[in-house]
C-alpha cells in the first residue's frame, strides 16, 4: 500500500515587511489584506501541528498544491526553502505553485529557483517545466502549473495549450505503464468550484486531457475548503479533491487547517484509494479524524 499526503496553501508567515519598491505592485494590496485578515487567521502553531500529525502519519509521499507564500517577495523566498527542508527530502515531497506564489510578473521565476528540487520531474536537473511526472513504486505524480500573475483583485489560473497537450500524453504514457496517476494542480479544474475571479481560465483543456487519457485522482488547492467534484475519465469518473488552507485557525469562515490521507493500493484489476481527512475542528483543540471514505466504493457509485 501507498500511503499519499495532500496539503495546500500553507500561506507562510509572518509576513517579512516588503520594500517600498516591492509595494508599488498588486503586492500592495496583498500587504494590507494580510496586516487586516489573514495574520489572524493564518497561524504557524496550526500549520506547525498539521505537520507533526502528517509526520505521524508516516506517509510514503507528501503532495503540496501551492500558495506556499503570500505576496512572493523576495524575503518570503527561501524561509519558504527552509520550510520545505523542514517538511521531507525532495525525493519525498512533490510542490506546484499557486497564484500566491506568482503574485505579479517573474515572482513564480524566482521562487521556482529556489524550490526547483521539490518542483522537478525525475530524470530532470534544469530548469522547473510543467507538466513534470515523478514515479514513486506504482504511483506516477503529475504536476501542473496553473499559476500566473493576475491582475488586482484577481487571482485566477491559467493552463496553455501546450502543457494540456503534455499533461494528455503524460496520463496517456502512465497509464500504458499501469500507474496510479495522481494530477497535481492549484486552482479546481471544475467548472463552478469557485468564484469567477478565481476560476481556472482555459481549465476545459484539463478536464478534456483527463477524459482522453484518463487519470485516477487530481489534487488541488486555492479554495480554502474541502470538496469531492468528479470529472469525466476516459475509462470512468475521477475524483477531484480539494483541501483547507493547512495554516487556518479552526472556528472562522472556513474549515481549519486539514490534511488529507490516501491510501492506493491494488485491488483486482484496478486499484483502491481510502481517503482519510485529519486536521482542527475546534479552537483549543488539536488534530482529530475527521473523515474516512472509500473512494474506490464512491467510484462505482458515480459510474453507475
Amino acid at each position: 500500500m501507498f500511503k499519499l499526503a495532500h496539503l495546500s496553501d500553507p500561506h507562510l508567515g509572518p509576513l517579512p515587511s516588503p520594500t517600498l519598491r516591492e509595494l508599488a505592485s498588486k503586492r500592495a494590496l496583498g500587504y494590507m489584506n494580510w496586516q487586516r485578515n489573514r495574520a489572524s487567521k493564518f497561524t504557524t502553531a496550526h500549520l506547525d501541528g498539521l505537520v507533526a500529525d502528517i509526520k505521524d502519519q508516516a506517509p510514503d509521499h507528501i503532495a503540496l498544491t501551492g500558495d506556499l507564500v503570500n505576496i512572493a517577495i523576495d524575503a518570503e523566498l527561501e524561509p519558504a526553502r527552509r520550510w520545505l527542508d523542514a517538511l521531507g527530502s525532495p525525493q519525498d515531497v512533490s510542490v506546484v505553485p499557486g497564484n500566491h506564489d506568482a503574485y505579479v510578473p517573474g515572482a513564480l521565476r524566482k521562487a521556482s529557483e529556489i524550490w526547483a528540487p521539490y518542483m522537478r520531474g525525475d530524470g530532470n536537473t534544469g530548469a522547473v517545466s510543467y507538466p513534470y511526472v515523478r514515479r514513486r513504486g506504482d504511483v506516477a505524480l503529475i504536476g501542473v502549473s496553473s499559476a500566473r500573475a493576475s491582475a488586482p483583485f484577481m487571482a485566477t489560473g491559467h493552463v496553455s495549450s501546450g502543457q494540456a497537450d503534455r499533461l494528455a500524453a503524460c496520463l496517456e504514457a502512465c497509464g500504458r505503464q499501469g500507474l496510479f496517476r495522481v494530477v497535481m494542480i492549484h486552482h479546481p479544474p471544475v467548472r463552478g468550484a469557485t468564484h469567477w475571479h478565481k476560476r481556472l481560465v482555459a481549465g476545459s483543456r484539463v478536464r478534456k486531457a483527463v477524459q482522453a487519457s484518463g487519470a485516477e485522482l487530481v489534487l488541488h488547492g486555492h479554495t480554502h475548503v474541502n470538496s469531492l467534484h468528479w470529472l469525466k475519465g476516459r475509462d470512468g469518473p475521477v475524483p477531484v479533491v480539494c483541501v483547507p488552507a493547512a495554516s487556518n485557525a479552526p472556528g472562522g469562515g472556513k474549515p481549519g487547517a486539514r490534511f488529507n490521507i490516501f491510501e492506493i493500493e491494488r485491488a483486482n484489476e484496478g486499484w483502491r484509494c481510502h481517503w482519510r481527512e485529519r486536521g482542527y475542528l475546534k479552537p483549543g483543540e488539536g488534530v482529530v479524524e475527521i473523515s474516512a471514505q472509500d473512494l474506490t466504493s464512491d467510484l462505482a457509485e458515480a459510474a453507475q
